[in-house]
């Protein structure tokens, strides 16, 4: 019985192995759903309005109504495969010469007689034709098509070839990474099969797939597409916009990478993106191997995207190990947000390669002084600078630089040779993540003193300042952002770190900075005093305290049960709660 049931299971999961839907076939029985109640074989489109782009719905665009970030219209038309006749129900199959007609290929249709290639695709036979609809002939640039029919008999029936196998294809033969002899040459149709549902051939998108016919199958696509026989490689390296990129590559060792197998995507910057680096960056970035190879792998996904496969921001991982998003904004594919991309979809053997106007420098190329002109640190950055520090951060130094945000200063900082002390103990001499840091470890600054980390539930301090964003690791040296804690300080003051770091239970209420800053400086002055009574600097340390009465500790409270909102203004004692509060429960 036992064998029975596995060897049950064991079928059930190789049927839905093979069984199961591909996102193409899901995002259409999903348009299937939505359009049958206005017949049979009725599917509901999306319509980019202001464009003649179509989508099929998935449950996501069916709500949102958006693709893009553009609004989209409803429409109902035949699903893939079917055609409406006139005065009947139901989509009759035809040859693939008749079919072209009445699925938006007549341009197609039209060629395909010009170039007598008719015959062959209504006679017996079985094919696969990827037909350029409507639109994508009169999107091609005049002297191109100048060219295809000026010579009929060879270069247009050539062309059309290209879009042909010789074999029956469906959307679901139609796998991500696979390649098609054509019936020009040979030379292989390109597919890529993506997550949302969209299928490209050398990154034409499949418009309207699966149109059935006598002899064969028609997949209607968004461009006439061209033979591909260069690597990606050769398009850098025959380009004189990329002549940058182009000695950046070879002195980076990554020539025999590009012209390798694979499914790579290049971001490639022009020359002109090159030029709007400042040259001093741009000449150390140019004569460190290493930074130059982080910053060109960053360039290059791990896998082929094109542009038609973006349908929203996206984020994709790169050969440097972060990533990228990769978006689109109507019409323009975007790179972190940014419509930077000058020329899309140059496809070679191994992958595609997109045109952009803007360098993308990572992290893992930048100086320390780099990484900390970012818009949250800017006061810091400017105060290393005017401190006679940024030679320590321009150079090759392991550091960790501490830096603290805007909002840590007071508008118009001076500076003194106390804030200069001050900010060369904000850099460590290693370089530390915050993953490596650990209670008690003390780091030794750049000004000769040590700082001690303090770790908490859900913080990570460095004395009185605690991390607040992840950090920035850079070529030699690692930035991360931090601001100070009143509160925290507040605990150390009071000696109350040993506590908090033991066993439970306690309850604190902790008061965020500004909830401190609310207080009259008087008042908060006295709170934070190291002579406070009750503090482990007071004579009354014996009683051991409690600094803040936002702290509710079994040691504290036998007797008492309490709750407050904000920052009070007493002590709490054994026994005896003293709370002067705006709010407090007792």
């Amino acid at each position: 019985m036992q064998h029975l049931t596995l060897l049950t299971l064991s079928l059930t999961l190789i049927a839905t192995i093979c069984f199961a839907k591909s996102p193409y076939q899901s995002v259409l029985q999903h348009s299937r759903i939505r359009g049958r109640q206005h017949g049979p074989n009725v599917c509901a489109m999306q319509k980019i309005q202001g464009t003649d782009k179509k989508y099929f719905t998935n449950c996501k665009q069916w709500y949102h109504r958006k693709i893009c970030g553009k609004p989209t219209v409803i429409s109902y038309e035949c699903c893939p495969g079917y055609e409406k006749l006139p005065g009947e129900k139901g989509c009759p199959a035809v040859n693939i010469y008749n079919t072209l007609g009445v699925v938006g290929a007549a341009t197609t249709k039209m060629y395909s007689e010009r170039a007598q290639l008719r015959e062959e695709i209504e006679g017996p036979g079985s094919f696969t034709f990827f037909a350029p609809s409507n639109q994508a002939w009169a999107a091609l640039p005049n002297e191109i098509l100048d060219a295809l029919v000026s010579n009929v008999n060879i270069e247009l029936l050539n062309a059309l070839h290209y879009h042909m196998v010789n074999r029956r294809l469906t959307s679901e033969d139609l796998k991500h990474g696979s390649a098609f002899p054509s019936m020009y040459q040979d030379f292989n149709l390109h597919i890529h099969h993506y997550p949302n549902g969209i299928v490209t051939v050398n990154c034409a998108r499949l418009v309207k797939t699966d149109q059935h016919a006598t002899n064969g199958i028609v997949h209607v696509v968004d461009r006439v597409i061209t033979a591909v026989t260069n690597d990606v490689h050769t398009f850098i390296d025959t380009d004189d916009d990329l002549e940058t990129l182009r000695n950046a590559v070879a002195a980076a060792g990554l020539t025999q990478m590009l012209e390798s197998d694979g499914h790579y995507t290049v971001f490639a910057p022009t020359n002109e993106a090159f030029e709007k680096i400042p040259p001093e960056m741009l000449n150390r970035i140019l004569g460190d191997p290493v930074a130059l190879k982080d910053l060109l792998n960053y360039h290059i996904l791990k896998n082929m995207q094109c542009a038609e496969s973006i349908t929203s921001g996206t984020p994709l991982e790169t050969l440097q190990g972060t990533v990228l998003e990769v978006g689109c904004d109507g019409a323009d594919m975007t790179l972190n947000g940014k419509a930077i991309i000058q020329k899309k979809d140059q496809l070679g053997t191994n992958g595609v390669v997109h045109y952009i106007n803007e360098l993308l420098i990572p992290d893992s190329a930048k100086t320390l002084l780099e990484l900390a002109q970012g818009s949250a640190v800017t006061t810091a950055t400017k105060l290393f600078v005017d401190a006679g520090l940024g030679s320590h951060l321009s150079g090759s130094e392991a550091l960790t630089i501490l830096t603290p945000q805007n909002e840590a200063f007071k508008e118009g900082v001076t500076m003194t040779g106390d804030l200069k002390k001050l900010l060369k103990n904000h850099i460590l001499k290693e370089q530390l993540s915050s993953g490596s840091l650990y209670y008690g470890q003390e780091l030794e600054t750049l000004g000769g003193i040590k700082l001690r980390v303090f770790v908490y539930r859900n913080s990570l301090c460095i004395e009185n300042s605690c991390i607040v964003a992840h950090d920035k690791i850079g070529r030699f040296g690692m930035c991360i952002p931090f601001c100070s804690s009143l509160l925290v300080g507040a605990i150390q003051t009071a000696g109350l770190t040993e506590l908090m770091n033991q066993a439970g239970p306690h309850t604190v209420f902790a008061p965020t900075n500004d909830a401190f800053s609310a207080l009259p400086k008087a008042d908060l002055n006295k709170l934070m005093s190291k002579d406070i009574p009750g503090s482990r600097h007071s004579s009354f340390s014996q009683t051991k305290p409690i600094p803040l009465c936002h702290m509710c500790s079994i040691t504290c409270m036998p007797y008492v049960v309490y709750a407050i909102c904000s920052v009070c203004h007493m002590w709490c004692m054994p026994y005896v709660v003293y709370a002067i509060c705006s709010v407090c429960h007792m």
